[in-house]
């Protein structure tokens, strides 16, 4: 059998090598390819005249947000993510004005509960490790940090039902926040839509202890959203007070496997900051106030890491086999098989538990926002096919005539994936220069110099 040194050789030197490179660029070195076979042709709108036609096959990206399953497709997810939320931010595009960011603005982080003493590796002020409860100084790199000091009396099943309701507590935060705005203002909440709306992006990321906390902005705008002014009465310290008193009071009620009854709310660790309009590059201020120079980028880091790598399964958990040979750790196997017994109950098939016990029961989206907040992922992508339309169009020949031009697909599944490992190692040494190549630009065009690591 041939090693994989001499299965890569083969596959350079093959005659439709350079053809196969060109369509993993295409789709900027996707780890696991939708491979398609058929057409696509341009046609003249009004007379049906073929103008362009291309048959054979392509590749198509996966877009699995997740970058511990395709770093590519998570960088795109990214990308876009940080479009959304900088939208919403500074305006100026998207149809998103200006003007918004002269309204009150929040950055909120909201955290889980504790369910039980876990390994932790906190500093003082001056950088200084503290001991943790174990007795030892954790340094960041150590496997243990976010494990309970003690598994046997660590709350398993309320942190998988807490996990599972963190949809639920999210929206009741939400609701609340808009009647704290309200009361502060002199308005019964039914009133309140009618002076002014309350925007908001937020996006999910795990802590190491498996469990997911929230990033927002959150933003108040007159009643029609972000093209409409706030009302006079609208303040940024009205707007943090209202954060801070919502995230203490929501609360979801549930109940154990027992039937005793089980209270869900927000950690104590609430973070509530106010987001200043600035040119700064940094994301707080000596203050502690968040400038936007960066803070859309933060966000997007949290879109994808988010979706990244949980340190659970990749893959949704099909039976009690999966959950045996998963390589995690054993605190991480503790939340998935927890969640895979209760999703048995009958009492928590609303949860849908087994559905989602690769996530570690986490049932909700990563990135939301509200309506008026900014654009929409559709949008934007949509805007990408139109640019790529043009590009097309241009390399044609045939931009003066892209108002009668309609595009044709005829494509059929033929797979997905690459045919072997010799190609996945290609493919990925593809998408690791392409990722190189963009980094380079960026930091050439946003600091003068060939890469970020030489300041």
């Amino acid at each position: 059998m041939l090693t994989l040194e001499h299965r890569l050789t083969a596959r350079v030197r093959a005659a439709d090598y350079q053809e196969w490179r060109a369509k993993v660029h295409a789709v900027n070195g996707c780890s696991r390819p939708i491979r398609l076979a058929g057409a696509h042709q341009l046609q003249d709108a009004n007379t049906g005249q073929v103008l362009h036609h291309h048959g054979g096959d392509i590749f198509a990206p996966c877009g699995n947000r997740r970058s511990a399953v395709c770093p590519s497709c998570s960088d795109r997810y990214a990308a876009d993510a940080f479009h959304l939320m900088r939208a919403g931010l500074v305006g100026g595009h998207k149809g998103v004005p200006t003007t918004v960011t002269d309204r009150p603005r929040s950055f909120a982080t909201l955290t889980a509960p504790s369910f039980g003493p876990v390994h932790h590796a906190r500093t003082t002020a001056r950088g200084k490790r503290i001991p943790c409860g174990c007795g030892e100084v954790h340094h960041e790199a150590d496997t243990r940090i976010g494990t309970p000091l003690d598994p046997d009396t660590y709350d398993y099943v309320a942190s998988v039902l807490w996990q599972a309701h963190a949809g639920v507590l999210w929206q009741r935060f939400i609701t609340r926040v808009r009647r704290e705005i309200a009361k502060r203002a002199g308005l019964t909440a039914r009133e309140f839509r009618d002076h002014a709306r309350l925007s908001y992006g937020k996006v999910a990321e795990y802590q190491r202890r498996g469990l997911v906390h929230f990033h927002a902005v959150v933003r108040l705008d007159g009643p029609g959203g972000a093209i409409d002014d706030a009302p006079a009465w609208a303040t940024p310290d009205l707007l943090d007070d209202a954060v801070a008193a919502a995230a203490r009071h929501v609360k979801v009620t549930t109940h154990r496997p027992e039937g005793e009854v089980l209270i869900l709310a927000w950690g104590t660790q609430v973070d509530v900051r106010r987001i200043e309009s600035a040119v700064s590059a940094e994301i707080e201020d000596e203050n502690g106030q968040i400038s936007e120079g960066r803070l859309a980028a933060y966000i997007a880091k949290y879109a994808t890491k988010g979706t990244g790598k949980t340190e659970a399964a990749d893959r949704p958990i099909r039976s009690q086999q999966d959950i045996d040979y998963l390589k995690v750790s054993p605190h991480h196997r503790r939340i998935i098989q927890t969640a895979w017994d209760l999703g048995d109950l009958l009492s928590y098939e609303d949860l849908k538990l087994r559905r989602w016990a690769h996530m570690l029961a986490f049932r909700g989206h990563f990135l939301t926002k509200s309506l008026a907040y900014s654009t929409t992922f559709k949008t934007i992508r949509e805007d990408r096919r139109a640019f790529r339309l043009t590009e097309t169009l241009e390399r044609l020949g045939l931009d003066d005539r892209a108002d009668t031009v309609l595009v044709v697909n005829d494509w059929t599944f033929d797979g997905a994936g690459y045919t072997d490992d010799a190609e996945r190692e290609l493919a990925a040494g593809i998408a690791e220069r392409i990722r190189d190549d963009r980094k380079r630009k960026y930091d050439k065009e946003n600091y003068g110099g060939p890469t970020s690591h030489a300041r």
